[in-house]
């Protein structure tokens, strides 16, 4: 590793003979960062480590592997071109993958262990599929017409799953299929996420087991108040009229509630949620003695959330806790039940920064798990027998991301024990009983490599080591490999803004360079990280451009005063900020300040955008792909939670935090790109921009793309954005390798 960085470090000015990056090698097989895996999982026995990997030969084509602990062999346990040689999606699971962000692969996209260890759940081309690990060759067929979020219940007698939006259960000892709800179809839904809680509030699941399998909970919702938007979907040979119920800000929600049946079936009773419908059920669980049912309900203005118990025997209600906000309440996934003791552990920004508490199931705070100046990124795992709780956290540094333990007595609350040792950014994936977990690590100079440890961070074995030796697929590419830098600046409320500077090929001092900032600049996202980098970044540097990245305020993994910037004033800080780097940039000494381009995606194409309209006189070109301009046409539960209301009762926030109030600024070339296809940011966006621009006398550049949705995920599609983006700032900033 020294080695390598000493090499890097010796190299950030690549000779010109060395082997540069092309976009035509970026988007072929195989991956450049070597063998990717995704869904790591140790099994519940902990004899195997599981993983999803691309093929050789289509690295978005995913079969399932595993990791032999005992023998120290990985094999591939399915292939999903041998279970499903032909794989036809249906519209439904579509939608559900461009919502969960996996639209660009296909093959096997999610599995889960049964509770023994011996049997794998797999769904793939809307049938289920049980594999014994044993014989994972004999795979069968247990369930097929469309089904949807799979489950193995937690004693392992039960399959489950949502069909034609309603809940079935399939008892594995007799075969026998049992539908448990008979009102879905139209407008109800049960056992399911409506469309803001997947995009939003990153609900995958509608429906959770009681941990002795005595009841299910499932979401019920009625989205007939939700209205209808006419969308077009603009095909190379078809336009698709797609009748979508799209709730956008000020809109109405659906109707949600909250009901338990028994696997067996019979009646379904209803938890009342209270008397005000308009709010929002964002998570359900159950203690660790099936006996309470505890659900998070949040208002429609996002500034309370409760937690709530019900008795599962009489329905019987009490509020166990409620977080509060001026701005919004954050919802998180934290909430852990422990076996051992009558408490759960909590997360909450009350203190300004994320940290856990220990409650008793009566809702009484039993002290802090965890305090400070710093923060927790969320719960990986309990070990109650060792009196510890292992967490994500930036503690160390707000680019890196670490593993680190807190006693649940208390006892370390400012002083986390961290677990990983190299800097940089750290992914962790625990066994249940936290005795062992898998850490996937890389930095700049390191692509992914993946690590079997035990819980205080020994080696236990590799399980990808993705060395970069001659065989690698980024061998060839190492010589011109360039350094990232990071540094930190002010904000104008004296804030901490953290950067990453990749600086061009055959650097040479005195020499000034076009400047390529890429953006993102919204909430809940992190753009500047050390960890393995973006190959287009380091494809534009390898091209003779400074590469410069910039979380603004609003950015995420954060304390609350940092995030909270944005609040009813979104475009604002985040342009202030993003120009703070645009000065500073200009100068330094190897900058050509006349040259500088910004480029963002969605809600980095919105700050493509209000930057041309802020900063023309800094700022040469800029490319906005898939942009929002108008936050009125976005969906409820994101923009009024920033918004901090509706643009009914909020019309000037949603004015002066759009694009067109903005649009008399906008003096530089624009790029401006979209998918016809879009269902998230809808299309509309961007015609409604076109036409403005077209009626300011606005000249613009402009590419759409048939079909394609909201992240442009065919791989023919990628490669001609890129290569589309690289051409329009070559040409505007005349820059380019030469």
């Amino acid at each position: 590793m020294r080695f390598l960085l000493c090499l890097l470090a010796a190299l950030s000015a690549a000779p010109a003979s060395a082997e540069r990056l092309t976009l035509d090698r970026i988007h072929a097989d195989p991956a450049l960062a070597g063998p990717a895996v995704r869904e790591l999982r140790v099994s519940p026995d902990g004899a195997r480590v599981t993983f999803l990997r691309g093929r050789e030969d289509n690295q978005f084509q995913l079969d399932l592997w595993e990791y032999n602990m005992q023998d120290k062999t990985t094999r591939r346990l399915v292939d999903s071109k041998l279970l499903v040689p032909n794989e036809h999606l249906s519209a439904e699971e579509q939608a559900r993958r461009e919502r969960a962000r996996t639209a660009s692969f296909t093959g096997i996209l999610s599995y889960s262990w049964s509770p023994d260890g011996k049997q794998l759940l797999v769904p793939i081309g809307g049938d289920l599929y049980l594999v014994d690990v044993a014989k994972p060759e004999a795979a069968r067929k247990v369930a097929s017409g469309n089904v949807a979020d799979p489950k193995i219940s937690p004693q392992g007698r039960y399959l489950s799953f949502v069909r034609q939006q309603n809940l079935f259960v399939i008892d594995l000892s007799s075969g026998v299929e049992k539908q448990l709800t008979s009102d879905g179809g139209g407008t109800i839904f049960n056992g399911e996420a409506e469309f803001v809680a997947q995009e939003e509030m990153g609900q995958r699941t509608g429906y959770y087991w009681a941990p002795d399998e005595s009841y299910i909970a499932y979401k019920h919702f009625d989205e007939s108040p939700v209205p209808v938007v006419k969308r077009f979907e603009i095909f190379a040979d078809r336009t698709t009229v797609v009748e979508q119920r799209y709730p956008a800000a000020g809109d109405p929600n659906v109707i949600a509630s909250l009901m338990i049946v028994a696997p067996t079936g019979g009646a379904q009773r209803k938890v009342e949620l209270g008397a005000n419908q308009d709010i929002y059920l964002v998570r359900a669980d159950w203690s660790a003695n099936s006996k309470q049912l505890v659900y998070q309900l949040q208002s429609r203005d996002q500034k309370r959330l409760d937690l709530v118990s019900v008795d599962a025997a009489t329905l019987a209600q009490r509020t166990l806790l409620t977080e509060t906000s001026p701005t919004w309440v954050n919802i998180h996934d934290d909430l852990r039940f422990l076996k051992g003791r009558n408490a759960f552990i909590w997360s909450s920004e009350r203190s300004g920064r994320n940290h856990l508490y220990l409650y008793d199931l009566d809702g009484q705070l039993l002290h802090p798990i965890s305090k400070g100046e710093w923060g927790i990124d969320n719960v990986l795992a309990v070990d109650e027998k060792a009196n510890r709780v292992f967490v994500a956290s930036n503690r160390d540094a707000v680019i890196d991301k670490q593993t680190y333990w807190l006693a649940l007595d208390g006892s370390n609350a400012d002083q986390p024990v961290r677990i990983t040792k190299a800097d940089g950014w750290h992914e962790a994936a625990f066994a249940r009983n936290g005795l062992v977990f898998v850490d996937t690590f890389s930095d700049p100079s390191t692509p992914p490599t993946i690590a079997i440890r035990t819980a205080d961070g020994a080696m236990v074995e590799w399980l990808e080591k993705n060395e970069l030796n001659a065989a690698h697929p980024y061998s060839k590419y190492l010589a011109s490999h360039l350094k990232t830098e990071y540094g930190t600046l002010k904000a104008n409320d004296g804030q901490t803004l953290y950067y990453s500077i990749v600086k061009p090929a055959a650097f040479k001092a005195g020499k000034r360079y076009p400047v390529f900032l890429s953006t993102y600049g919204g909430p809940h996202s992190q753009h500047v990280a050390r960890k393995w980098g973006n190959d287009f970044d380091q494809y534009m540097a390898q091209q003779g451009y400074v590469v410069f990245r910039l979380d603004n305020r609003g950015s995420w993994r954060r304390e609350r005063k940092f995030t909270d910037a944005i609040y009813q004033h979104m475009g604002q800080h985040e342009v202030e900020d993003q120009l703070t780097g645009i000065d500073w940039l200009g100068q330094q000494s190897f900058v050509d300040k006349k040259r500088i381009g910004v480029f963002g995606w969605s809600y980095g194409g919105f700050m493509s955008l209000r930057l041309l309209a802020a900063g023309s006189d800094k700022i040469a070109a800029g490319v906005a792909v898939a942009p929002v301009t108008d936050w009125a046409l976005y969906d409820t539960h994101y923009t009024e939670r920033y918004m901090g209301g509706t643009p009914k009762g909020d019309a000037q926030a949603y004015k002066d935090g759009g694009v067109f109030a903005h649009l008399d600024g906008l003096k530089s070339p624009l790029l401006l790109v979209h998918g016809m296809a879009d269902d998230n940011v809808l299309f509309t966006n961007s015609t409604r921009l076109i036409d403005d621009l077209v009626n300011r006398g606005i000249r613009f550049d402009l590419m759409t793309y048939p079909g394609a949705k909201h992240g442009i995920s065919s791989r023919a599609g990628k490669r001609h954005v890129y290569g589309l983006i690289e051409a329009y700032f070559n040409k505007q900033l005349g820059a380019g390798h030469k």
